[in-house]
């Protein structure tokens, strides 16, 4: 159960990494892209927070109280050390390896000696009657009184119960086992989602950094060339038309870093929310700003902890089925106690009782027959979803190889596309400047220059994406991070 919530989370994440891409989508040219809409569901207030925070607890955090002078400067390794940290989801995962064994222990409880110590004053007054004591008619005796009267006497002894055989207790231990076993996986692959979920957001961080600065340098551009137009217009070198427009694309680029300045602001807040950052500390990233190709080898497959614990989670439901069909069996048990009994302790006997008792089931109204069929079922189903899962990593491997490919070349499309996009903008400058072309040259260039960006952004923000969840595919994702990012 526990790992799939961790691979739903996971998908969820990923999901929003790409919805987050697409809805950061500068439209180039005088169009403004509208703010992200605020979600009802994901606002602050009560109870829905609480409610989209069950529903993906890799997505909180229990932030560090601590503030620092200054900015806090991170990068990707120490973004991810922090969500191993502080996330809400690695912590409920370790408090979950708790209960695994809390219920281990239990059961191994039941298989050691209970031993206990008990001491008691008894005051009686014994019916006669009652415990069917009489004596028959004596000459001379009127009998037996109603009653023995008035009497004390004080017991204390040691009581050991001890299970010799009973297969049914000792399978359920092994099977609590294999669960703290499965448990323990579970939180090893929920820190691969850790991995996974701080990565994308911090990727998400860097391309906001990106169209932040890319909207500063086309507003700076546009400046400049409204100041060149308006120059010109003043000395009736260009029309009015020129300068109407070049002040619009000026409006238009400061509407523009408003909004990428805005969207940055929030995904820092994801961020800090996945990692653990206090709202009111300020940080700042560092690293993986520019494109690292992807490095030989990194395809080597890894540990998967999920599929190794869905494959402890079976080996528990048949030890539970085999417990199951022990309850048919004899169990065997001993029963002990020791100590002393008299009217006080100086004057106390030696007292004790031993007794073995074998219990064989004959008739259980079927219950017996009901668990059997309740754990056959739960086994077949967790042999079922053990394979599934054996397909759906080689499918999540795969999917994130072939993305990998596609979106590096993608990147490298788009570093060429930039390229070329700055030199055509350069040339309708210097084209316009000795007026050889008109106004609208220039804004088409601009245009294609702020495509070329944010194609490149875009695609950066993809493959470093795709990048991390292939190290979450393979398995062993911490491990993998200086290889694909270059130590960034």
């Amino acid at each position: 159960m526990r790992c799939s919530i961790a691979r739903a989370a996971a998908v969820s994440l990923l999901a929003g990494a790409s919805f987050a891409v697409m809805g950061q989508t500068t439209t180039a040219g005088s169009s403004i892209a509208t703010p992200r809409p605020i979600d009802p569901s994901a606002s602050t207030t009560n109870p829905s927070a609480r409610a989209i925070q069950n529903q993906n607890p890799y997505l909180g955090s229990t932030p560090e109280e601590q503030l620092t002078n200054g900015p806090v400067v991170l990068d990707l390794q120490q973004a991810v050390d922090r969500g191993l940290k502080y996330n809400l989801g690695l912590i409920d995962s370790v408090q979950a390896d708790a209960d695994e064994r809390a219920q281990r222990l239990r059961a191994l409880a039941a298989l050691l000696p209970n031993i206990s110590a008990r001491a008691q004053q008894n005051f009686e007054d014994i019916s006669y009657s009652e415990i069917g004591i009489k004596l028959p008619p004596l000459p001379g005796f009127a009998g037996l009184p109603a009653t023995s009267g008035n009497f004390a006497y004080m017991d204390a002894r040691v009581a050991v119960t001890q299970a010799i055989f009973n297969a049914e207790l000792r399978d359920r231990y092994h099977a609590q086992g294999a669960l703290e076993a499965a448990s323990l996986l579970n939180t090893k692959d929920a820190r691969d989602v850790v991995v996974f979920a701080v990565g994308a957001a911090f990727f998400q961080v860097i391309a906001s950094e990106a169209r932040v600065h890319t909207a500063q340098a086309q507003l700076a551009s546009a400046r400049e060339l409204d100041t060149q137009v308006a120059n010109q217009f003043k000395s009736e070198v260009s029309p009015e038309i020129d300068a109407i427009r070049a002040q619009v694309e000026r409006q238009t680029a400061e509407q523009r870093l408003i909004n990428a300045s805005n969207d940055l602001e929030k995904d820092k807040l994801t961020l800090g929310r996945i990692t653990g950052i206090p709202f009111e500390q300020p940080f700042t990233l560092r690293g993986a700003a520019e494109y690292y190709p992807l490095p030989v080898g990194s395809e080597t497959a890894g540990t998967r902890y999920d599929l190794a614990g869905a494959a402890a989670t079976v080996r528990a439901s048949e030890l539970t089925l085999k417990a199951a069909q022990a309850q048919r069996l004899p169990s065997l048990s001993l029963n002990a106690d020791y100590g002393g009994a008299g009217t006080n302790p100086g004057h106390f006997n030696q007292v004790y009782t031993v007794s073995a008792g074998l219990s064989v089931p004959l008739y259980t109204g079927g219950r017996i027959k009901a668990d059997i069929e309740e754990a056959r079922a739960d086994l077949v189903r967790r042999r079922a979803e053990y394979r599934d899962l054996g397909g759906r990593v080689k499918y999540d491997v795969r999917v994130a190889q072939l993305d990998a490919a596609a979106s590096e070349s993608s990147v490298k499309v788009a570093i060429q596309n930039k390229a070329l996009a700055e030199r055509a903008l350069l040339q309708s400058q210097d084209r316009y400047s000795n007026g050889v072309t008109n106004y609208l040259e220039i804004v088409e260039a601009q245009e294609a220059l702020a495509a070329a960006n944010e194609n490149y952004i875009q695609s950066l923000f993809s493959f470093n994406v795709s990048k991390i969840a292939l190290a979450r595919a393979m398995g062993a994702a911490e491990t993998r991070l200086h290889d694909l990012f270059g130590g960034n």
